[in-house]
């Protein structure tokens, strides 16, 4: 799991343009984009550049954002929506990658992208009351 960007490098009595903030955190200046348009951090965007104040910066970034996005058994996680998501019309393939951990796989009810989770096998009497599953072996890459 990647690295959570330290909030400890912020001054909270300074402000912040997107690219400084990225400089500062060490991610790309595109995920502090993507933080001020869907993730909700404040900003002051009535003139250019855009400027985030210290405070706001450093409160965003200690706000535990996952942990409100867990998967429930039935459930995997769709990097499109960014959201934990039921398949599509309830039906998964339960692919074995051996014989103790299997590959969840399903289409997102919301968006129709590809989702995959690893789970345990000895889940699949759990999986199979929740879902439509369908169970496959492993194909060799030969």
């Amino acid at each position: 799991m990647p690295k959570r960007p330290g909030w400890r490098s912020i001054k909270i009595h300074r402000s912040y343009t997107i690219e400084e903030a990225a400089r500062q955190l060490s991610v790309a200046k595109g995920t502090v984009q993507r933080w001020l348009k869907t993730d909700g951090l404040p900003a002051m965007k009535d003139q250019r550049p855009f400027l985030i104040h210290g405070q706001d910066l450093i409160e965003f970034l200690k706000r535990d954002k996952r942990s409100g996005k867990k998967c429930k058994l039935h459930e995997a996680y769709c990097f499109s929506c960014r959201e934990p998501r039921e398949p599509a019309e309830r039906m998964a393939d339960l692919v074995a990658i051996s014989d103790k951990i299997g590959d969840l796989q399903a289409l997102c009810s919301h968006c129709g992208g590809l989702m995959h989770k690893r789970v345990s096998m000895r889940l699949q009497g759990q999986l199979g009351t929740l879902l439509d599953l369908t169970i496959r072996q492993r194909q060799s890459s030969m």
